[in-house]
């Protein structure tokens, strides 16, 4: 901002929030941040805040403690606007024009289905939820409007078993994603200790009619229950289920992920699916398409190689770490399409690759706006164009955000 122009501004207009920055501070016209502030609430002179149409009431009471949410006080036009905004912030602080943008989609509440819980002890109370926000401090969940009801309702009987079974000294970790056949359970740093124990571990799971039931003391999950193998369907395909493997965290999310890739490879006949996991995205393909599919962690990519024979599908997989051993330029010219998956850091050794080669169209998913710009930065510098993208929160209340992108070869 032209520092004149801002002496010349109106003190009110000045003390208006217009936006909301990456980590969900509200920022005011002259770069000020201001903590659970929305857009239209102004700073008083006493320092209070006065809302604005944009600021509604938090629906948790835990709200301003729990890591989970940070944006439980705006409304849903600001949500939607703050996800296709951090796209946006991102390209242009790689100096990327911007693309033809969908509407963003927001995943509703209760729609999480899968969670990682933390507990410890404060007293003789045996807490267990998520981190305080920037802490190690463990809030004991009461109430959680993100993740799905049925995985909340097990929070309870979960904190009163595990009460008079865990040491003082020792905290657990508790993994739950909601499969096909229910809820798949997992405690980490933690295992029975002798046949009363075990017994009631089982009595446990059998009473909650968990899907499966496993412990790892460190070193890899046991099963302890699982009374039929459990599963997870993607794209109506039947996937064998590894101990809490990758999923899309809402199912509504990855309908989402999946039209918006399947528009963009949807005329390819050879594509390779990177980063596949369990096969989001392999397995939503049709069925006259060809598919190689790479992923480093081998139990998912069993899972989706068994998952794919039954189905008939073209798929090759193949257990590849594609930041070690990216496919090289000359591999990629095979395939008319590539759909990108990422984790966090993005997929810099593989983009390096990619960019010179001759494949027609990309589908680059990511959940990190920053580290997608810099690849979309070195994509379109091997001659791609970034044609349009789809903003998704699955992360309801949360700073965190995902896209889908459409990348065309522009000589292409």
């Amino acid at each position: 901002m032209n520092p004149e122009s801002d002496k010349n501004m109106p003190e009110s207009h000045k003390d208006t929030i217009v936006r909301i920055a990456a980590r969900g501070d509200g920022v005011t016209v002259d770069g000020r941040h201001v903590a659970l502030s929305a857009p239209g609430d102004i700073i008083e002179s006493g320092g209070g805040l006065l809302h604005g149409d944009h600021h509604i009431e938090p629906i948790c009471p835990h709200f301003n403690l729990c890591g989970g949410c940070q944006l439980q006080h705006v409304d849903d036009f600001t949500l939607n606007k703050f996800v296709k905004q951090r796209i946006e912030n991102a390209l242009h602080g790689q100096d990327i024009g911007l693309p033809v943008f969908t509407d963003s989609h927001i995943s509703p509440s209760n729609s999480r289905r899968r969670v990682s819980l933390r507990s410890s002890w404060a007293g003789t109370m045996f807490q267990l939820g998520f981190n305080s926000e920037k802490s190690h401090r463990i809030l004991n969940l009461k109430q959680c409007d993100v993740m799905t009801s049925k995985l909340f309702s097990l929070i309870n009987p979960l904190r009163e078993f595990l009460k008079p079974l865990i040491d003082r000294r020792r905290n657990v970790q508790i993994k739950m994603a909601q499969i096909d056949q229910g809820i798949d359970l997992l405690i980490e740093n933690w295992t029975p200790e002798g046949l009363e124990q075990i017994e009631g571990l089982i009595d446990f799971a059998r009473n909650n009619q968990l899907a499966r039931l496993s412990v790892d003391d460190g070193l890899g999950p046991v099963t302890q229950w699982e009374p039929e193998p459990v599963t997870i369907s993607v794209s109506g395909v039947i996937v064998p289920y590894p101990h809490f493997a990758f999923l899309q965290p809402t199912r509504d999310g990855e309908d989402m992920l999946v039209a918006a890739v399947r528009d963009i490879t949807q005329k390819a006949d050879k594509i390779a699916d990177l980063f596949a996991g369990l096969g989001t995205f392999a397995l939503s393909m049709q069925q006259n398409q060809k598919v190689y599919a790479a992923e480093g962690e081998r139990n998912s990519l069993l899972a989706l190689k068994s998952a794919a024979d039954k189905a008939q599908k073209q798929i090759f997989t193949e257990h590849r770490d594609l930041y070690r051993r990216p496919l090289t330029t000359e591999e990629l010219n095979r395939f008319d399409a590539v759909v990108l998956d990422p984790p966090r850091a993005g997929a810099r050794e593989q983009v390096d690759l990619l960019a010179p080669s001759k494949v027609n169209s990309i589908a680059y998913v990511s959940c990190n706006p920053s580290s997608f710009a810099r690849d979309a930065k070195r994509l379109i510098a091997g001659g791609y164009s970034l044609e349009k993208i789809w903003p998704i929160g699955q992360f309801r209340w949360s700073t965190h955000v995902e896209l889908v992108s459409k990348f065309i070869k522009s000589n292409a």
